[in-house]
């Protein structure tokens, strides 16, 4: 390769954890105030997978990176930097999840850290290893997005019991000279002014542990519903819109549109302003609820293993969380298809 060879990063492998025990609808009925009809009318939502007591945020995120190294074709040694995005680390704030997968994978001497961005954690991934590998700086980035949400969930709370799950996916990002296999834009954004809308409020600096902290539960996660989904529902529909329009792509010739997998009805407002077909339209909410930053990678690996997913399919991801953040890419599947 010569110096003045340009250096693309692409999306070259996709895997996937869930845990096996499944949380339906039917269980919440007899845990809080709420019916089957009321959930999956309000969400699309007809079940989540929850983690044992003794997995953690960690254990799912090192099984979906040995999937998506297994299928990237190269060796662990390969691999130069590790980034996973979570809001449900192992520790509150040290050690990194990220150092924790490393150890679990036998990856050693490589640089490895967080972020949190919540839901866009995976699309915000994505920019950042875009951006160490075109830099020249890594080769082979692996990016984790893992959650186990039932540990900041209030089982009482059935505004945000009834959302969340646990999971885990992960994709090697790796430099080609191949613009055909380059990731073709990601946007990310972020307003802290509506960082009310969705969190958790202890603990941290504003909330340290303390008995007081516990007794009003300020440790799990809490969402103003109604405000973030006409939020979430605009922002979606802009953002999609703008990055399409700025690369010259029309909807239609989309093949996977690949949004955050949070609630039913926001998916379909969102695709129906780009006036998608249910065929592009990935769907996994109803047997996974949100997940998170495992959401896209998650959604992405259902279609890779279905046999969906091809080498060279454009798709299309978006996803909206707290903090708020938001964010949107548009890429290639530059791995093998599915055999």
């Amino acid at each position: 390769m010569s110096p003045s060879t340009p250096i693309y990063a692409s999306f070259r492998s996709i895997g996937a954890y869930v845990p096996e025990k499944i949380l339906s609808n039917s269980d919440l009925e007899a845990m809080v105030d709420t019916t089957d009809e009321w959930i999956t009318k309000r969400t699309g939502i007809k079940e989540r997978r929850i983690a044992a007591k003794d997995e953690y945020t960690s254990d799912m995120g090192a099984k979906a990176s040995e999937k998506a190294i297994e299928r990237a074709e190269i060796d662990k040694s390969e691999i130069d930097l590790v980034i996973c995005a979570t809001v449900t680390p192992d520790y509150f704030n040290m050690p990194s999840t990220a150092c924790i997968i490393s150890d679990k994978l036998g990856i050693r001497n490589v640089q490895a850290f967080d972020i949190s961005a919540a839901c866009s954690g995976f699309v915000y991934l994505l920019s950042i290893a875009k951006a160490f590998i075109e830099s020249g700086m890594k080769k082979n980035v692996l990016i984790i997005g893992a959650e186990k949400f039932s540990s900041i969930v209030d089982y009482t709370d059935r505004g945000t019991c009834i959302l969340f799950g646990d999971g885990a996916g992960a994709a090697v990002i790796s430099a080609t000279t191949d613009k055909e296999e380059a990731i073709i834009d990601i946007h990310a954004s972020a307003d802290g002014s509506y960082a009310d809308f969705l969190v958790t409020p202890a603990p941290g600096s504003i909330h340290p542990v303390s008995q007081a902290v516990i007794d009003e539960g300020l440790n799990f996660v809490q969402m103003k519903g109604n405000e973030t989904f006409k939020l979430a529902v605009k922002t979606l529909t802009k953002d999609v819109v703008e990055i399409l329009k700025e690369n010259h792509i029309k909807a239609e010739d989309v093949p996977h549109f690949i949004p955050h997998q949070a609630n039913y009805r926001i998916i379909k407002a969102v695709g129906d302003a780009l006036k998608m077909t249910e065929d592009q339209v990935v769907l996994t909410v109803g047997k996974y609820g949100n997940t998170s930053a495992a959401s896209i990678p998650m959604a992405i690996n259902d279609i890779y293993e279905s046999g969906r997913l091809k080498h060279g399919d454009l798709m299309l991801l978006d996803t909206f969380g707290g903090g708020l953040t938001w964010a949107s890419a548009l890429l290639p599947f530059a791995g093998k298809t599915k055999s």
